[in-house]
């Protein structure tokens, strides 16, 4: 077999490993739409808000490949979820609607590439869309109080959103610029 014989086998070898470029490209992209949906069915697990539609679980777990800042959003908005619920307990607020506006407050960042609008509207659009509550919906929308609040989950799920945002290491800052930034304040 001459050179050339050779280097076209090995090629087309090859090729029969890895197949035409638009398979390989289909598979990969399966297998992340299959993360993205775990990742939003986890997300929505941890946080204890069952019962989500498919368009919404995917839609959190796009987040998972977004940052903010440095943070990493699917993580971002987990926190948030937390924080509301704890602080809607000990306000005696309704810890489900905050768990639930907490998780979704900045679903709108998972598409706002596609639609045009305030994210914290677009995600509050879905999140009507699909007949979610009233509460959370107002959360979401009012969580950068481009609207008002209509509830007091509304400005707990704000709260949590911010706590999540700066404490120390969320987005990358030292503690000393943290400190810093801290004392700056007072």
């Amino acid at each position: 077999m001459g050179r050339s014989h050779a280097l076209a086998y090995h090629r087309d070898a090859a090729f029969d490993l890895v197949g035409p470029i638009e398979d390989v490209v289909e598979k990969s992209r399966s297998e992340v739409e299959v993360l993205i949906r775990e990742s939003g069915e986890a997300a929505a697990y941890d946080c204890g808000v069952p019962g989500l539609p498919v368009e919404i679980l995917t839609l959190i777990g796009r987040l998972r490949y977004r940052t903010s800042f440095g943070q990493n959003v699917l993580n971002h908005v987990k926190e948030t979820s937390h924080l509301a619920a704890v602080i809607a307990a000990e306000l005696g607020a309704d810890v489900q609607a905050a768990k639930l506006g907490g998780l979704l407050h900045d679903m709108g960042k998972a598409v706002d590439h596609e639609v045009e609008g305030p994210r914290a509207a677009i995600g509050a659009e879905i999140a009507r869309r699909h007949g979610l509550s009233p509460k959370a919906i107002n959360a979401i929308a009012a969580h950068h109080q481009e609207v008002e609040y209509n509830c007091s989950e509304a400005p707990i799920v704000q709260i949590a959103d911010a706590i999540s945002a700066s404490r120390p290491g969320a987005r990358g800052e030292s503690t000393d610029t943290y400190l810093k930034r801290l004392t700056d304040r007072q």
